[in-house]
């Protein structure tokens, strides 16, 4: 995987399996002998789910915070160049994997921004292990089944969930590069003008990692999916939200929906204009100076 400059590759082993994360360790982010990382906060980058999701999703975001943070961006579980165990995934096997990352990680209560459902799973985390957060920052987070709208059901994911049919669909349909850049263009961006090769290159790498296609599938049949409206008003954690007007997935009015059900926790809902599902992708330096405003606004208070 494209790593950013002065970024390097660890990895650390969990329950579900070895993840493998990337910080900044390497010149320029090397600092003077009287100051080393130890000292900044930690800041954890989570990516989301999908063929050929991996950390890379935010490596146009996390390195601007490399100066002021220890910043880790791991490959999830099942995804990038973390282990792929063969099994069909669940939801309990990422909660506890976000947790036991923190755990072995960060040594305090930590920042963490998070995407899309894996967003609505750190909310799970968080509410699980509260002690572990400081705060959350997420983009379009959703369990993809909210307010009873069950995703397994549909067609798609009905097909999906056809053995044989659901390989063959990802070694031609998924794992390609055009089948990436479609995805890409018609579902995941609101403008196609924004999807350049590095980024098909990027997705199409994990999603031809060995076994890959295990936790693709599992995410595409609904597998993974729950209704985060059922658990959202347990969250503690300060949280902002941060959504896509013209994500495909979950419209703005799940979002404010989801965000109405616990203004305690929930500091701010923002809307992006002409924006999809991930911003952090279509939008980088935007979502950069969201973070970095709302980082600030959290810490406050």
């Amino acid at each position: 995987m494209l790593l950013p400059l002065g970024f390097g590759q660890r990895s650390t082993v969990t329950s579900q399996g070895r993840m493998v994360y990337y910080t900044a360790e390497k010149t320029p982010w090397m600092k003077i002998p009287t100051s080393t990382s130890d000292n900044l906060p930690n800041l954890v980058f989570f990516h989301g789910f999908g063929g050929g999701s991996s950390a890379y999703e935010w490596s146009k975001v996390y390195p601007a915070f490399a100066a002021d943070y220890r910043v880790l961006a791991p490959d999830l579980i099942g995804w990038g160049r973390s282990e792929h165990p063969a099994k069909n995934y669940k939801v309990d096997d990422y909660i506890t994997s976000l947790i036991e990352f923190l755990e072995k990680t960060c040594g305090s209560p930590t920042d963490v921004i998070a995407s899309s459902l894996t967003g609505a799973i750190a909310i799970r985390a968080a509410i699980a292990r509260p002690d572990l957060f400081k705060s959350l920052i997420l983009t379009t987070p959703s369990g993809l089944s909210d307010f009873g709208k069950d995703y397994s059901k549909s067609l798609f994911a009905q097909i999906v969930s056809t053995p044989i049919l659901d390989r063959l669909l990802y070694s031609t349909g998924i794992a390609t590069d055009g089948g990436i850049r479609n995805f890409l263009e018609q579902r995941q961006f609101a403008d196609n003008r924004r999807v350049y090769q590095e980024i098909v290159d990027a997705y199409l790498e994990s999603a031809l990692e060995p076994n890959a296609e295990y936790a693709a599938l599992s995410f595409v049949r609904g597998d993974l999916s729950f209704d985060l409206s059922l658990y959202i008003t347990q969250l503690t954690t300060p949280t902002v939200m941060i959504w896509g007007e013209k994500s495909q997935f979950t419209s703005p009015e799940i979002g404010q929906r989801l965000a109405n059900l616990n203004p305690e926790a929930i500091k701010v809902f923002q809307i992006l204009e002409n924006v999809g599902l991930t911003p952090q992708l279509e939008i980088p330096a935007v979502t950069i100076g969201l973070i970095r405003q709302y980082l600030k606004l959290l810490s406050e208070g």
